[in-house]
């Protein structure tokens, strides 16, 4: 490890899917959390085996819409009541009706706009270089070779510990990252 450079975590590489779930299994029993798999292609069960839960991006895309919904609602009502009032055959100033367009339409944008900050936010984006992607050998991780990287940052991380559970998971050409 060169001089200036920080520890990210340690990387093992494994030959198949299989391997790598199992393995995914057996890190999560022990506690870890701030850990990840790559693969080529998703894997079936990965999730399950990582212990993930659902996404909350969903949840500021709900607020996002519900936020544009309101928010067209009322810009309908204030530019008829009171900016720009007009008295047509004794109907009223203001019908949900006549307002929902816009407010489907702010609903659908502001949506969407939750969803992709609501992303951005969950993911730490945007950053601008991720350490694996220094890693020589990472590379293959878009080809055929699954890896699962366990960060220094993890509470339970211990070098040696994790380099011995790595290995013993079948883990091969298990080394250190540099931030």
């Amino acid at each position: 490890m060169s001089e200036s450079a920080t520890p990210y975590g340690l990387m093992a590489e494994f030959e198949t899917p299989a391997e790598a779930l199992h393995a995914a299994q057996a890190i999560r029993d022990r506690g870890f959390r701030r850990w990840d798999v790559y693969s080529p292609f998703p894997v079936h069960g990965m999730d399950k085996a990582m212990g993930l839960k659902n996404s909350k991006v969903g949840w500021f895309t709900f607020v996002g819409g519900v936020t544009g919904y309101t928010l067209g609602m009322l810009m309908i009502w204030y530019m008829n009541k009171f900016d720009y009032p007009i008295l047509v055959g004794g109907k009223p100033l203001f019908s949900p009706f006549s307002a929902f367009p816009p407010s489907y339409e702010l609903t659908i944008l502001l949506g969407a706009f939750g969803a992709l900050f609501g992303m951005l936010i969950l993911n730490r984006l945007p950053r601008w270089y991720h350490p694996l992607l220094k890693h020589p050998r990472f590379k293959q991780a878009s080809h055929d070779k699954f890896y699962i990287v366990i960060e220094c940052a993890d509470p339970a991380y211990r070098e040696e510990e994790v380099r011995e559970l790595l290995t013993s998971l079948g883990g091969r050409n298990v080394e250190l990252v540099e931030d």
